[in-house]
Parts: C-alpha cells; sequence; structure tokens
C-alpha cells in the first residue's frame, strides 16, 4: 500500500468514534458541547447523519436522559459532555445508570495528552473519577485505541449483569489518525441483555424440588425480569407453581399488576402491611434479578432471615447470598432461568393463592380509595394517582422523581401491561431525574404517552430542560407537586426527629408561568374538583405541557412508607 493509499484509508479519531457508535447501531446522543468537544461535535456534523445529537442544558441531564433512553429502547443510551466540569456533572446520572444494570455509555473529552500534569485548564484525572461508577472505565492515550475500546465497552455494558462505561477522549487523540480497517462492530452489542446465559440444570432441578414442598411460595422480582425480557416466562412459572408475585420498584412491569397473583411492591418504599404479610407468611421466597437490599426487606425483616427458604436467580453471582442464607442459587439470564424452571414444575393449585392476594389487594386499595375520593385541600396525592390512572393509556411511560411521587405512584398506581411502563431512579434516588428522564422516555419510545411526576424540590434541580422540551416540541407531561418543602426529610424529622423541622423549607414558585415562560401550556390546580380535568386538557393537548397541583405534603400525609407509618 503506498502512503496516499494508506492516509485514504484513515479517519480521525473523532470520526472513528461516530462510525463506531453508528455500527454498533447508536441513533440519539444527549449531551452538552464544550472546548474539548470541537473534534468530536464536527466529525457529528460531518459524517453522523444517521445520530441525532439532542443538546441539554446541563451534563447531568444528558446522562438521566440516556438512562431513560437506554430504560424504555432497550438499546444502550449514549451521553456525552466535556472536560473539567461536564466530567464532573455527568458522574450521577452513570452511578445511577450502573447501580440499576442500565447500559449507558459516557463520552467525556478531555485536555490533549501533551497537556497533562502542566495545570492547563479543567485538567482533570477522568479514569480515577469514573472508576466508582462505571463497570467499564478508560481515558485514552492514542488514537488507535479507539475502536478496540468501543467493542470493549458495548461488550462490558450489554453482557453479564449490563452497567455504564466511560470513555475519555483528549484533544488531540480526537485528531489521531485511525485505520478504517479496524472501525467494525458487533451490532448486537448495542441491544441489551446481550451473549445471555443459561443456569446449571442441577440447580434448576434443585430450586423445582423446593418449589414443589412449598406450601406459600412467593416470588420476589427486582428489575432483572424486565430488563431480560422474561415477563411472558415469570407469568407462566407463578401460574403453574401457584406464587403470587411481588415486586421491587424497579421490578414494576414483570407482571401485569392487575394479574390474579401480582401483589405489587413490596419493601419500606411503597409497600403496605398488606402487601408485607404476603412475605412474613410464605415458606419460600424467590428472589429474581433482586439484590435483596434494604428497601425491598425493610431492612432485612420481611421475609424474616432464617424463617424461609430461599431460591435466588440472578446473572451477578456475587449478589446471590449477601443478604439471605440460601437454599439453592441459579446463576443467568433471568429470562432463561425461568424458562427452565417453570419446565421444571408440575402445574400446581393458583387458586388458592389468587383469592389470598385478592384479598389483601382488597384491603390495600380500600384505604386508598377513601383517601382518593377525598376533596381537601391541598389536593391528597392519593387523589392524583387515581385520576391520573383514569386519563393515562396503559401503554403510557410515568416517571416518578424521588420524594413525594415516587412511593404514591408505585404502590397505588396499577401498571396493568407487562414490561417497562414506569421509571423512577431507586439506585441513588437524586432528585432532579424525573425532568430529564422524561425527555430520553420520549426517545426512547416515542410512540407512548410519556409522563413525568416531580416534586417542587426535583423540578428545582432541573427546570433549565424546559427549555429542551419547548425546543424539540416533545409531547411529553410534566406534574409537578408542589408542597414548598423537602417533603421526604421533614417527614423524617417528623417521625425520628419530635418534629424539629430545620432547613428543609423553600419558597412557593409558580410552575405553570415558569413552564409559560419556557413556551410550554400549563394548567395550576388549586382544588381537587378541577384536577381529572387539567390532567386531561394536558395529556390530550399534543404538546409539551405542564401541570402544576397544589398538593398535600408528606408530613402530613399517610404515604406508604413503612418507617413513617411505625
Amino acid at each position: 500500500m503506498t502512503p496516499e493509499s494508506a492516509q485514504m484509508n484513515q479517519l480521525s479519531g473523532a470520526e472513528a468514534v461516530v462510525r463506531m457508535l453508528e455500527a454498533h447501531g447508536v441513533r440519539h446522543i444527549f449531551g452538552l458541547c464544550g472546548d474539548t468537544s470541537l473534534p468530536l461535535y464536527d466529525a457529528l456534523y460531518r459524517i453522523g447523519g444517521g445520530i441525532q445529537h439532542v443538546l441539554t442544558r446541563d451534563e447531568r441531564s444528558a446522562a438521566y436522559m440516556a438512562d431513560a433512553y437506554a430504560r424504555t429502547s432497550g438499546r444502550v443510551g449514549v451521553c456525552e459532555g466535556p472536560s473539567g466540569g461536564g466530567a464532573t456533572y455527568t458522574v450521577p446520572g452513570l452511578a445511577e445508570a450502573n447501580e440499576s444494570s442500565v447500559p449507558v455509555l459516557a463520552i467525556t473529552t478531555d485536555i490533549s495528552t501533551s497537556s497533562r500534569g502542566r495545570f492547563t485548564l479543567t485538567e482533570l484525572d477522568q479514569q480515577s473519577l469514573f472508576r466508582p461508577v462505571t463497570k467499564w472505565n478508560r481515558v485514552l492515550d492514542r488514537g488507535g485505541e479507539i475502536p478496540g475500546a468501543i467493542r470493549a465497552a458495548f461488550t462490558a455494558m450489554t453482557t453479564g449483569r449490563p452497567g455504564a462505561a466511560h470513555i475519555g477522549l483528549p484533544f488531540d487523540v480526537q485528531n489521531d489518525p485511525v485505520d478504517a480497517d479496524d472501525v467494525w462492530a458487533d451490532p448486537s452489542l448495542g441491544t441489551y441483555p446481550a451473549r445471555r446465559v443459561g443456569p446449571d440444570p442441577d440447580s434448576v432441578a434443585a430450586a423445582a424440588e423446593l418449589l414443589a414442598a412449598a406450601r406459600k411460595p412467593v416470588i420476589v422480582c427486582g428489575g432483572g425480569v424486565v430488563i431480560s425480557g422474561g415477563e411472558s416466562e415469570l407469568q407462566a412459572l407463578a401460574e403453574s407453581c401457584g406464587a403470587p408475585v411481588a415486586t421491587s420498584i424497579s421490578g414494576q412491569g414483570s407482571i401485569p399488576e392487575s394479574h390474579a397473583l401480582a401483589v405489587g411492591v413490596v419493601g419500606s418504599n411503597g409497600g403496605t402491611p398488606e402487601t408485607r404479610s404476603i412475605l412474613a407468611e410464605a415458606d419460600l421466597v424467590i428472589f429474581i434479578g433482586c439484590r435483596a437490599g434494604s428497601v425491598t426487606t425493610e431492612r432485612w425483616r420481611y421475609p424474616k432471615p432464617g424463617a424461609t427458604r430461599v431460591v435466588h436467580i440472578d446473572i451477578d453471582p456475587q449478589v446471590i447470598g449477601v443478604n439471605y442464607r440460601t437454599d439453592v442459587a441459579l446463576v443467568g439470564d433471568a429470562r432463561m432461568c425461568l424458562a427452565a424452571l417453570e419446565k421444571k414444575v408440575d402445574a400446581g393449585e393458583s387458586e388458592a393463592a389468587a383469592r389470598a392476594v385478592e384479598q389483601l389487594k382488597r384491603a390495600k386499595f380500600a384505604a386508598f380509595r377513601d383517601l382518593a375520593a377525598s376533596d381537601e385541600t391541598p389536593i391528597r396525592p392519593e387523589r392524583i394517582v387515581a385520576d391520573l390512572q383514569e386519563v393515562l393509556p396503559d401503554e403510557a411511560v410515568v416517571i416518578a422523581d424521588a420524594g413525594t411521587p415516587c412511593p404514591y405512584i408505585s404502590a397505588y398506581y396499577e401498571f396493568r401491561r407487562p414490561g417497562r411502563h414506569f421509571i423512577s431512579n431507586r439506585a441513588h434516588g437524586a432528585l432532579g431525574y424525573g425532568l430529564p428522564a422524561v425527555v430520553g422516555a420520549q426517545f426512547g419510545r416515542p410512540d407512548a404517552k410519556c409522563v413525568a411526576v416531580i416534586g417542587d424540590g426535583g423540578f428545582g434541580f432541573a427546570a433549565g430542560e424546559l427549555e429542551t422540551i419547548a425546543r424539540l416540541k416533545l409531547p411529553v407531561t410534566l406534574i409537578v407537586l408542589s408542597n414548598a418543602t423537602y417533603g421526604w426529610i421533614k417527614a423524617g424529622q417528623k417521625s425520628g426527629y419530635a418534629e424539629r423541622y430545620y432547613s428543609v423549607d423553600f419558597g412557593r414558585t409558580d410552575h405553570g408561568a415558569v413552564a409559560e415562560a419556557y413556551g410550554l401550556k400549563a394548567w395550576r390546580v388549586r382544588e381537587a374538583a378541577a384536577l381529572r380535568p387539567a390532567l386531561s386538557a394536558a395529556v390530550e393537548a399534543g404538546g409539551p405541557t405542564l401541570v402544576d397541583i397544589e398538593t398535600q405534603p408528606l408530613h402530613e400525609a399517610r404515604a406508604p412508607v413503612s418507617e413513617w407509618v411505625a
């Protein structure tokens, strides 16, 4: 090959990045521009026509958008940002995605390799910064490393337990030559889960024996069932063995919540005494794609350790046995494990279990309906959930920010279709997730109605993304629960600190006016009778909308949070 032909067969590092993303099927990138990203942006402008770049107003938002995009689309979410502050702002979103087993790739650009150690503006050890919040992480030194690094990142993100990855691209690396022949990819790694792994047959047989001997088995699903797409396999197993199915918040969608065996959410956030009772009485608990963490088990009290047999199914062997003594461990993809186990289980009687589930749900929702019918002001959260259930289609995607929205939506909104129709950032519960996440969800599932329910505390974290929503004319609806307090903390000060309220209240904002200033259509609701008409109009408007609702604060409410109920 002549020098001239070799040069013709080369790409710049930035061009190679774009081509590698395209080869993995990437269609959207969420991000924010910066000096160190100029070569990458120029490459996207010139050759990235197959990729839509979504300009955000904050790198935190870009990462949250990529997270929700991945959850709703089944594809890897990609975000990007510049060096220095742009890199640090990306960290919260990667931490959430990685702990939630969501594949998000963060590309941060950086100062040139030749400028390292010289007090260059925005210099930062990105390799160390991203190490604790990613499954795979690398800052590159040469352009020739780009194709292999991106292949490795996609492999790590979508195989085994899905997770987040980070690639650091120094400015000069973006301009380095890259051999075009090395730019190739396995496109199946652009979706997840990829390269599934099945369980050991002996473990499957042992789990089936425990199920056959159990009188009151209960299945507890974390996010793993929905991530693996194992909803139909789960339903088949539950019906075969007559086992009620409970979920964590992340596990909602594992089974239609209208199903006769669907218990709903258990745990300290969104669980109720009724749903707790089914775990307290179980003689066998099957954890599926669930880490049996502090929230789902109410700090490892339900089920009581040692009082029940345990089968634990997870793609990550290091999760199994950490919190509960495990009788049988099944390591593998949740869908494959469920399918294998269902084949080994003899069809049993499920009517008794269904009657028990119906009874506990009737008791759970009786108290809820009484509060949901209230015309009191400020408007009760239960009323908001009930009216929202009436106006949204079953295929809608609902995002609940941390704080007031999460326990109420997870406990009482009935998601009647399997799959990912509910998103809440349960790994770290940071405020400000919901508003940007609804943008990512809309790109990930453009045919669905996407709604974010956020508190006014969370609204303050991410209000700038209203401009993004207006600029892109996204048909999303934002519902702001306005009570002028950081309600979760105030409720904790009430229950545990004798109502010594300190530094939790802030001024009331007219969120409708803020939204209208950005170009959204808005409704302000102060009376319960006006709530459903406003929600219906906002959902059906066709463009970006916001409903600002003056809401009862958590410390005055009867939220489904076990530590406050006590």
